[in-house]
């Protein structure tokens, strides 16, 4: 495949070419987080923090917090590549999980680990929405 291939309307859709564009896409995003988690691990083993002014240690620890909740955020994220990747190996990727349409590609593009229509997404953001103000 050639490296500035991109996905277009003109195509089957999931097509053998569109797939392995997904899935280098999503594993190229997978390996950017791990390499990210990486260096803040590096980071984190280097030693506690010294700093000798109360206010340079509280911007300080604030900063690791902010840290640690974007990679709790992205392990959660690798998890749902990981899936996606899945849906990919069991031909599944691509399509709504609930009404079974394609997704589209511009949503794909966008959101490779879409499981929805942007229609069903919002919908199933409805009702959350409904039974939490309830």
């Amino acid at each position: 495949m050639p490296g500035d291939y991109v996905p277009s309307d003109d195509e089957v859709y999931m097509s053998e070419q569109q797939l392995d564009y997904f899935r280098r896409l999503l594993l190229e995003w997978k390996k950017s987080i791990l390499s990210a988690s990486a260096g803040t691990l590096s980071a984190l083993q280097d030693g506690p923090l010294r700093e000798p002014d109360l206010n340079d240690r509280a911007s300080s620890e604030t900063d690791w917090g902010i840290e640690l909740r974007t990679r709790d955020r992205q392990r959660k994220l690798i998890a749902k590549i990981d899936s996606a990747m899945r849906r990919i190996d069991e031909g599944e990727y691509g399509f709504c999980e609930v009404t079974g349409e394609p997704i589209g590609l511009g949503r794909l593009i966008a959101r490779p680990i879409a499981t929805m229509t942007v229609e069903a997404q919002e919908a199933h953001e409805r009702r959350e929405k409904i039974s939490r103000d309830m």
